[in-house]
């Protein structure tokens, strides 16, 4: 029994030593010292058991990751909607894909022959988080660039296939509206190409050239890396205006970049939310690759 328990039971001690209630909750509140290693060890061994998400999931599902401004944060909403991802993915296979990366999606279409409709391109643009995430898909088809929004959890999508993994040296291509037509033009029964398990995700390093002005936006102040001339084409004026624009203070701005993106160790927890569902799910993607994989030969004759 330690001093406090001692000073608990037997009352008449305060009045000799004048210790008054205060002392009284201050000594009886002091942790048991016995009980510290319990406690500690016990913590520890929760956070032990919560599993912890490879780091590269941010990038493999970051629309599970909640819009980082917070007046639209709800956490509720947000457990609810992971929760439906994680359904509707165990209904469709919903691989991994960056923005410059070749895709085709199937999807339901009532107005079409077969009450499907197929789409193949190039993925320009990836916004939005959780059962609103979006991507866009840009081809040129009869000499006419076509761009498609998709919405990624979609009830009507039946099947997102995988042409091209890669990435590209910025985060959006949207620039390509204003590009020449070679640079985002894909035959739409282009053949997928298929990367060995557990290779990176190869960077496509490709430079693209614009087309003279007007252009859809001022590409020149966005600080593309993937435009090789853009010096070229603008005049002396909007070379100016570029530099005016320019804002090299905000890469040391800390407050800036963390409103806009989401703790680490809210990121832990939330992949660690769904990471056993996910992990499921790979598993089985690759469990259906294999067996596509391996062709039984037909006899001959």
């Amino acid at each position: 029994m330690n001093l406090t328990r001692r000073i608990a039971c037997n009352p008449f001690i305060l009045k000799s030593h004048g210790l008054s209630s205060a002392h009284f909750r201050l000594l009886t509140s002091k942790s048991d010292p016995l009980l510290e290693p319990a406690l500690a060890s016990s913590q520890h061994s929760t956070e032990a058991r919560k599993p912890l998400a490879p780091p590269q999931y941010r990038f493999v599902y970051p629309e599970f990751l909640p819009d980082p401004n917070r007046v639209y944060r709800n956490p509720i909403r947000e457990k609810l909607e992971r929760m439906d991802m994680i359904n509707r993915r165990t209904q469709i296979d919903i691989p991994e894909f960056y923005v410059g990366s070749i895709l085709a999606v199937t999807s339901s279409d009532p107005h079409a022959a077969g009450k499907t409709s197929r789409f193949l391109g190039i993925c320009i643009q990836r916004k939005f988080c959780g059962l609103r995430a979006e991507f866009v898909l840009r081809n040129y088809v009869d000499n006419q660039g076509v761009e498609i929004t998709y919405q990624l959890y979609d009830p009507t999508i039946q099947k997102i296939d995988i042409i091209r993994l890669e990435k590209r040296l910025d985060s959006e291509l949207l620039y390509l509206r204003d590009a020449y037509p070679e640079y985002s033009t894909f035959d739409l029964n282009m053949e997928p190409e298929i990367l060995p398990e557990g290779s990176p995700v190869p960077l496509n390093k490709t430079m693209v050239k614009l087309k003279p002005r007007p252009w859809e936006q001022r590409w020149e102040r966005k600080n593309f890396v993937g435009v090789s001339n853009i010096l070229e084409i603008i005049n002396e004026k909007m070379t100016k205006q570029m530099e005016d624009h320019k804002k090299p203070w905000e890469k040391y701005d800390l407050v800036m970049e963390y409103r806009k993106t989401i703790p680490e160790e809210e990121q832990q927890e939330i992949y660690a939310e769904v990471y056993s569902q996910l992990h499921e799910l790979e598993i089985h993607r690759r469990k259906i690759k294999r067996s596509r994989s391996f062709i039984k030969p037909k006899k001959l004759g």
